[in-house]
């Protein structure tokens, strides 16, 4: 099978020795493969314990007495934690830390787990949520380990996977902790998380190698403390624009200062001269395109994700709108979407190899705006439902997957976690974005059947331009070559498997 990957220009293939003349480490298969499955089982566990407790936000407003739009905050907290640290961890991860930083960032999932499970308040559950967020920050750092300490015949494969396992872990995340409402309550979901994460944690001191090399990393402490405060101010009126209203003095004025700040940090980091993102490396040409699809991919999935699950979970109304089914339903809806995320990034793989990587961001924006439409003409029913998520999990493998595969090969390796950082962020704004943006435009539009139509259709509209753009931009670089004098160099070989 003719496969892709990517190969540093510190290593030559002919002699398997770096650059300087040292010969490179041997490489161990069966560490290899415990690599891999510690890289993923941080990717997968980081977004499953992100997405803990979806389904359980009825028992959460119970046990701690509070109102359901107060319970919100166990999922708006972790999403806040991770989008403020994922730049951060990035930056300090960027050289002889990132090993550091991986297993800093488990320990704080672990103290979370353990203050939630034993909180004896509603703030200090929040508290132990909002460090269960920086799972989703070590998924950048885990793709990066992959770039630096994968053999070459598995990094872009590997990368690919890593990369749709952390929207795969999200998906699943509904079903599991679906269940563990259904059997076990509370506690039982926080309780196999706690083991899941503490597995992980022993699998990437076991596997995950020390680093080194490069030189010590310098943090923009301003431009993070500037960037934290802009991405909070935003996202907060995105997550609870619904219980404030969308035209509150707290929505708009948290929003326009987010915005300022927002700015301010970008005129900061254009004069930093260690800034926290390279923004100039982050818009250059082979990562503006992953990078603009990020942010639709992250809007588009969130939304046909929230709306799929309003349909299931309410109704049916007085039109005939809705399914009206369980918790545990709503949860199963999920998995179609994770099992082909997963598959898809298989087919992307071999399609890479036939036909290269420009047609892969298009076919996976294609296949979202088919699911998108199809899910606001035919959600009538259950099958229809599983259906059209099947087709968004499909488009979610080709999209996600080949984002950090097409951004690699034109980053400089010291600034590999510090990129596919600030891609998170954008993912993140988008996924935050997209999870407000649909039921919020389902109520504007009238609600019902009508409203929900018309959320889908606005998000379709989003993917056509997700599509067109890929599209031209891949016509305008028809080789897809890196700049081969400040990154990998990208080539293409005949591999078994």
């Amino acid at each position: 099978m003719s496969v892709l990957y990517w190969i540093d220009p510190a290593v030559t293939l002919e002699t398997g020795t770096m650059a300087s003349g040292t010969p490179a480490r041997p490489v161990d298969e069966a560490h290899s493969r415990g690599l891999v499955v510690a890289l993923s089982m941080i990717t997968t566990v980081g977004a499953v314990i992100g997405s803990l407790g979806t389904p359980l936000i009825p028992s959460i407003a119970t046990m701690f007495d509070v109102s359901v739009s107060s319970a919100q905050w166990s999922l708006t907290a972790p999403l806040l934690a991770a989008t403020v640290s994922t730049p951060i961890l990035g930056r300090l991860g960027g050289g002889r830390l990132r090993r550091a930083m991986l297993l800093t960032g488990l320990g704080t999932v672990v103290g979370g787990l353990v203050l939630s499970l034993v909180a004896p308040s509603f703030p200090i559950f929040v508290a132990g949520r909002a460090m269960q967020g920086l799972g989703l920050a070590l998924i950048p750092l885990a793709l990066a380990v992959a770039r630096d300490a994968v053999p070459l015949g598995r990094r872009a494969s590997t990368i690919a996977f890593l990369s749709v396992t952390g929207m795969a872990g999200a998906g699943l995340g509904f079903p599991l902790t679906s269940l563990m409402a259904e059997e076990g309550g509370l506690r039982a979901a926080f309780g196999l998380g706690l083991g899941l994460v503490v597995l992980t944690t022993a699998l990437t001191v076991r596997y995950v190698p020390r680093t080194t090399v490069g030189e010590p990393v310098r943090v923009d402490w301003v431009g993070a403390v500037v960037l934290s405060a802009g991405l909070v101010a935003v996202l907060l009126p995105l997550t609870q624009g619904d219980q404030w209203g969308w035209t509150s003095p707290w929505t708009l004025g948290l929003g326009a200062v987010g915005v300022v700040l927002s700015v301010g940090w970008v005129w900061w980091t254009l004069r930093n001269g260690y800034p926290l993102v390279d923004l100039s490396l982050a818009f250059r040409p082979g990562l503006a395109s992953p990078n603009v699809v990020s942010v639709i991919a992250g809007v588009g999935t969130y939304a046909l994700l929230t709306l799929c699950v309003v349909a299931v979970g309410t109704g049916p109304d007085a039109a005939g709108f809705g399914l009206g089914m369980s918790t545990a339903v709503t949860g199963l809806l999920l998995v179609p979407y994770s099992v082909l995320s997963v598959l898809g990034s298989r087919v992307a793989r071999l399609m890479s190899g036939r036909w290269g990587n420009d047609v892969l961001l298009p076919v996976g924006c294609v296949l979202s705006l088919v699911s998108t439409v199809g899910l606001a003409l035919f959600p009538h029913s259950l099958w229809q439902l599983l259906v059209w998520m099947a087709v968004n999990g499909l488009g979610s493998g080709f999209t996600f997957a080949s984002i950090p595969v097409l951004m690699v090969p034109h980053v400089p390796e010291s600034e590999t976690g510090s990129a596919l950082a600030f891609n998170m962020v954008l993912r993140s704004l988008g996924l935050t974005a997209g999870s407000a943006l649909g039921v919020a435009l389902m109520l504007i539009l009238g609600g019902g059947q009508s409203g929900f139509r018309g959320s889908l259709l606005f998000v379709s509209a989003l993917w056509a331009v997700g599509t067109a753009y890929t599209v031209v931009v891949s016509r305008r670089s028809p080789t897809g070559r890196a700049d081969v004098s400040s990154a990998p160099t990208r080539t293409s070989l005949d591999l078994p498997g």
